[in-house]
């Protein structure tokens, strides 16, 4: 067999100093986005770049320190190729992967392919994960339980560059690439990945195969893994919270671990027509009124860049339930929204003041549910909400909240293994 593959390397040798040749060698300068932020490339856009470099050098048995591919969005990726490891049968290199001007934490990380033949198994590409690359455990993700966490798109991008170099190089047999991170399982722990049930490593992800500087998709992106993950589990009910503050409050109040929740950040309404796009019936709303405050005014995306009238809303809470004008003032000139409900509950409001501020969130999440179940000819959501703060814990609650919670609570624990 090995003289089999030395004779074929041979002839391959000589293939590709007639005609395997890669237009790659003049690198271009890193892409930026219209406010001059430097764009970065994803695991995916290197994990292909990797392996199509290591399939040139396996093919022609030269060495090739650069690459290009051109990215799913259409924008050139010109990659250095580092950590070259030559040998009969096989070829390992790395892409050193760059976030740009994203704060990415797998910046820096080294994404290597290890590509070997596979001469029976014409054309065919083989792709598999090796140390650092997660291995899903869990239904409702990209990829199948038991296969790497390798999304389809990096996966057709690895297969569309290493066809090519075997077309290049007339070569007719098949390829075995092997995706590793060696940082991978020490960075998977700063990663959605755990709770997802992806275990052992990083995925290598990417649609576009470019990293946005500061771009909120690859948040949305994640809140809806983590509703498609809930709902394949059996959910019926979306557990929806903007972040863990609160964590131990819900857990001591209603025995229910907010960890548990798909975290949406900013992203109430975008949460809330994903959820309904999946098929969720149910949709319980848990937060702190630091956040939810500006849901009561119809703010659905709570980045304090896009609306931060905390406030003023909770002043307007105070008008509504006859808190004297001292009080409003109060409010207006307060730093948090803590503050704020200490001056209602001096004034003996406190109860009024967040019933109504409960009224006015109820009323957008219900109008948004029901926005996006006309759009979709579907059947509207059922809503709920717990606010809580800090200091006071429980502030107010819908009808249905407590009933709702209690489902959740008496799911069985294996729903929530992720």
């Amino acid at each position: 067999m090995l003289r089999r593959l030395s004779a074929m390397r041979f002839c391959m040798d000589l293939r590709g100093v007639r005609g395997c040749e890669l237009n790659d060698e003049k690198l271009t300068n890193p892409p930026t986005n219209a406010n001059g932020l430097r764009l970065g490339f994803t695991t995916g856009s290197c994990a292909a770049a990797a392996s199509k470099a290591a399939t040139y050098m396996l093919l022609t048995g030269r060495k090739k320190d650069r690459i290009s591919i051109e990215t799913p969005k259409g924008i050139r990726f010109d990659a250095q190729i580092v950590d070259i490891e030559r040998h009969e049968t096989s070829v390992s290199c790395a892409v050193i992967k760059d976030g740009g001007d994203d704060p990415d934490i797998t910046t820096g990380a080294h994404i290597v392919s290890t590509v070997r033949f596979l001469p029976e198994a014409a054309q065919f590409i083989v792709i598999d994960g090796g140390i650092g690359v997660g291995r899903v455990t869990l239904p409702g993700l990209d990829q199948k339980p038991g296969e790497a966490a390798i999304n389809h798109v990096p996966r057709e991008m690895i297969t569309k560059e290493v066809l090519e170099v075997c077309r290049l190089c007339d070569y007719d047999g098949g390829i075995s690439v092997e995706i590793s991170v060696p940082e991978g399982e020490e960075l998977a722990a700063k990663t959605f990945n755990p709770r997802l049930g992806i275990k052992g490593g990083i995925s290598i992800l990417g649609t576009s195969g470019i990293v946005e500087p500061m771009s909120s998709q690859a948040l949305l992106d994640t809140i809806r893994t983590e509703l498609s993950q809930k709902k394949a589990l059996g959910f019926t009910i979306a557990a929806v919270s903007p972040g863990n503050y609160g964590l131990d409050f819900m857990r001591k109040a209603f025995g229910y671990d907010l960890d548990k929740s798909v975290k949406c950040s900013n992203f109430i309404g975008d949460t809330i027509d994903m959820a309904a796009e999946l098929g969720f019936k149910k949709f319980l709303l848990t937060g702190h009124i630091g956040k939810l405050i500006k849901v009561s005014g119809g703010i659905m995306n709570t980045h304090s860049r896009l609306g931060d009238c905390r406030m003023e809303l909770l002043a307007a809470s105070a008008i509504k339930t006859s808190c004297c004008m001292d009080t409003v003032r109060a409010i207006l000139e307060a730093a948090t929204t803590e503050e704020g409900v200490r001056i209602i509950e001096q004034d003996g409001k406190r109860a009024e003041a967040m019933a109504y501020v409960m009224e006015r969130i109820m009323f957008y999440l219900e109008k948004r549910a029901a926005e996006k179940a006309q759009r979709n000819a579907n059947n509207k959501m059922e809503i709920a909400c717990i606010m809580y703060s800090n200091d006071f814990g429980l502030l107010a609650q819908s009808c249905n909240a407590a009933d709702m919670i209690a489902e959740l609570v008496d799911l069985p624990f294996s729903c929530y293994e992720s």
